[in-house]
């Protein structure tokens, strides 16, 4: 009778272990952590993407281009920035390196812990012609997006318009094409944006790849199983559908 006893209370012991431990692990997801070494890249995923202030006159009469050495933390937050290729001109550098500074990195998560990030970023400015016709800007007018507006059938939604910008001078005089992919988890985030198709301008990809990575869409549960892995999308830049301000 006592061992019986013994015995029902070792398995009711070892139960509120195992209990315990699932909690503690489910409590672990996504830590933070900094003993693990820098996830290393060269296409940085931007949660808010370098705002540059800049004008012709800082351009010194040409176009400027520039690459940027970035290390961030593991919640994302800008800890250091060098010029690898510098623009030429020590105040554009500054500028540079002060708007960097003042972004925010999207977290790179790997086997459900946040690291830190090393990467590089490429800046192109552009000297602007000011005796131009009024210029144009281009939004996130993506095939998916668009048939969503013209209400046509769609395999997800976008719950609202990607935040994007982008001047008719940053296509370089040709229309671009930027193919991409990404995954959804069940609360809509987007997580894993991929270029499958760049346009041959890698600034504008980032920022591509940055108005992704800042939505959300929503997927029809009935087919959440098969689309949750396999969203995919795409966007034509063309010059001479230029939208005007």
């Amino acid at each position: 009778m006592k061992r019986s006893i013994f015995c029902l209370a070792l398995c009711t012991s070892l139960s509120m272990i195992q209990i315990d431990a699932k909690e503690n692990s489910s409590q672990l997801a996504s830590q933070k952590s900094s003993a693990l070494p820098a996830h290393l890249t060269t296409r940085i995923e931007w949660r808010d993407f370098p705002k540059l202030n800049y004008d012709n006159d800082d351009l010194l009469g040409q176009d400027r281009a520039a690459i940027l050495r970035v290390t961030a933390d593991e919640t994302g937050t800008v800890t250091q920035v060098k010029v690898q290729e510098s623009t030429g001109s020590q105040k554009l550098d500054d500028l540079l390196v002060k708007a960097t500074q003042q972004a925010k990195v999207k977290p790179f998560q790997q086997d459900g812990n946040l690291i830190s990030t090393i990467g590089y970023q490429t800046f192109n400015l552009d000297y602007k012609d000011t005796d131009a016709m009024a210029e144009c800007i281009y939004h996130f007018n993506s095939n998916n997006w668009l048939k969503q507006q013209s209400s046509k059938s769609v395999p997800f939604d976008y719950l609202q318009q990607p935040a994007l910008t982008i001047s008719r001078d940053e296509l370089k005089g040709k229309d671009r094409l930027v193919r991409f992919n990404f995954k959804v988890n069940k609360q809509g985030e987007t997580t894993k944006v991929k270029i499958k198709k760049g346009s041959g301008i890698y600034s504008l990809d980032a920022q591509v790849m940055q108005a992704i990575s800042n939505t959300k869409v929503e997927v029809p549960k009935k087919l959440w199983f098969f689309k949750k892995s396999n969203l995919k999308d795409e966007i034509h830049f063309k010059l001479d559908e230029c939208p005007h301000l």
